[in-house]
């Protein structure tokens, strides 16, 4: 199997310092990331500058924020976009980006980024998802807090404008999330359900659970990642730092190779096979003589007849005098 592909979610960890940007795109470079993700959103497009109290979020990692001033903390500036993606280029890894508007998706359009990521919040946005779908390029669609008759029409969306090239990523809500919400075996179903590639949308703490779906099939795992957690913001707190980012590659890797081949078979030329048991002479028999179970021994090594012939044998005479620790082999029969 392949790897998955793995995604270096980049999200508010810029800290709008676009120079701290470019260096996590360069780092997840060196440690081996294959795509690095932003967003591309102003605060505008997702919600309204009102103080309202249902505008202000409660409970969680952002507790009595208003959602416009977590947004206004955590936005990529749209001017910001053409040099990170020129970067990227120069570095040669994939950079792309979730849109949550019209507005976004043209300026990424001009960018010529290479796929696209929605958002569980926004998958019952249908037309944005048709206008996005509507690029031809490959999606990702995060399951998140979409129900199964949304995620059904967002699928549906896409495909009506041709898009078929689709990745439904497992995702929980919640920052950081649960391990006893990840729900993992949710992930083979999507393929069935829907008949989609699946992967991983982790907000856990660790990489335990990426590794978990690399072993269940995940052809994509995204994670949030920062430089160094000590740096603050809004995401930092469920991001991995470069250290961590870089072992979860390692291990995400050792899982994909650990699950090999399902039709893989022993050979029965293979050198370790010496070690198995074969059939020994533990009695010496005389030429001409019939063998019994008393003249024979099932041991290590491998270099005589194998053990499921011993019934086969018996009362056969043998060929030539047999000492004690002789390998019995089937030239020795008559």
């Amino acid at each position: 199997m392949n790897p998955p592909l793995i995604i270096a979610e980049l999200s508010a960890n810029h800290n709008q310092d676009l120079d701290l940007a470019l260096k996590h795109i360069q780092k997840a470079k060196e440690i081996g990331a294959d795509c690095i993700k932003i967003q591309t959103y102003t605060p505008e497009c997702l919600t309204l500058n009102s103080p309202k109290e249902h505008f202000k979020i409660k409970g969680g990692l952002w507790d009595g924020m208003f959602l416009y001033d977590l947004y206004s903390q955590a936005y990529t500036p749209f001017e910001w976009h053409k040099e990170l993606f020129d970067y990227a280029k120069k570095l040669e890894i994939t950079l792309f980006s979730s849109p949550f508007s019209l507005k976004a998706l043209e300026l990424l359009e001009s960018l010529s980024c290479p796929m696209y990521k929605i958002a569980s919040f926004e998958l019952t946005d249908l037309e944005l998802l048709r206008q996005v779908a509507r690029t031809q390029k490959p999606l990702i669609l995060s399951s998140g807090i979409a129900t199964d008759e949304e995620i059904e029409e967002a699928l549906e969306a896409c495909k009506s404008q041709g898009a078929y090239d689709i990745t439904l990523l497992k995702c929980t809500s919640a920052y950081p999330a649960k391990f006893e919400d990840a729900n993992l075996l949710a992930m083979p179903e999507f393929a069935k359900k829907w008949g989609v590639k699946f992967g991983l949308s982790d907000h856990s703490e660790g990489f335990l659970l990426p590794v978990m779906a690399t072993t269940l099939g995940a052809s994509m795992i995204e994670k949030h990642f920062i430089l160094d957690r000590s740096l603050g913001g809004a995401d930092s707190a469920f991001s991995l730092n470069a250290k961590e980012f870089e072992e979860m590659i390692k291990q995400v890797h050792l899982a994909s190779q650990a699950l090999g081949d399902p039709h893989y078979q022993n050979s029965p030329q293979d050198p370790k096979r010496i070690f198995s048991r074969s059939i020994f002479i533990q009695k010496p028999i005389h030429k001409g003589e019939r063998i019994t179970l008393e003249h024979l021994t099932i041991k290590r090594p491998n270099i005589g007849l194998h053990p499921r012939d011993l019934h086969l044998i018996l009362g056969k005479r043998v060929k030539r005098d047999l000492e004690f620790g002789d390998a019995l082999r089937s030239e020795d029969l008559s």
